[in-house]
């Protein structure tokens, strides 16, 4: 069962991946999607307000909605779960709710990241809207699926759709250059060196995602 909290991560190992550990921790980290992370851009100003919307995140694997979902739940210290539609199921909502609905009446909000939402069907999907509307989660679903088409007209209704695009050549090689070195969370203490060639290499090789780079 995929189903945990979401939290940032303020001390990496060398156990963990190196894409999570260069995972960025605040809206100023992020590279790419400026027509959502530009200054004055709509995911901007809900960052820095500390604003929390319900959303639905469209684009390509490694362009950023599971980042994006756990620093907008922490702007605005929010408890962030994250839901697998792949692996979890109703019996975990519930589980999900009950926390939720005691964070609630102590005037606490939950961000209820799901994966892959398009995976779920009409009738799972309905038993997110009644939570949503109340305010006792606010639903960030993440989907490479078109929504008009995989998510229900009522929770479409009550989500912003954004649409996040592959990441650029250009920032991926930044992203690569970033790794290599940070010193802290990334591989600038061994002080390695990489060839023009290799570096065009891998960014080619990533196709605008992240993780792959």
């Amino acid at each position: 069962m995929d189903l945990f909290e979401l939290k940032p991560s303020t001390q990496t190992t060398p156990l963990q991946p190196l894409a999570e550990r260069m995972r960025p921790r605040s809206l100023a980290e992020c590279v790419g999607q400026e027509h959502l992370l530009g200054a004055g851009k709509l995911v901007r100003e809900m960052g820095e307000a500390g604003e929390l919307r319900s959303l639905i995140l469209w684009g390509p694997p490694g362009s950023g909605k599971t980042t994006l979902a756990l620093i907008l739940a922490r702007s605005a210290d929010a408890t962030c779960v994250h839901f697998s539609a792949v692996s979890s199921g109703v019996k975990d909502l519930k589980k999900i709710i009950q926390e939720a609905e005691k964070l609630h009446r102590l005037g606490k909000r939950t961000v209820l990241f799901v994966d892959e939402i398009h995976h779920f069907n009409k009738a799972q999907q309905d038993n997110f809207l009644p939570y949503v509307e109340r305010g006792t989660l606010i639903l960030i679903g993440a989907t490479t699926e078109n929504p008009s088409f995989e998510v229900i007209s009522p929770l479409l209704s009550r989500c912003q759709v954004l649409a996040l695009h592959p990441v650029s050549a250009d920032d991926i090689g930044k992203i690569v250059d970033r790794a290599l070195t940070e010193a802290q969370r990334g591989l600038g203490a061994w002080q390695l060196e990489i060839s023009a060639e290799a570096r065009q290499f891998l960014i080619q090789h990533s196709q605008g995602d992240c993780r792959v780079a």
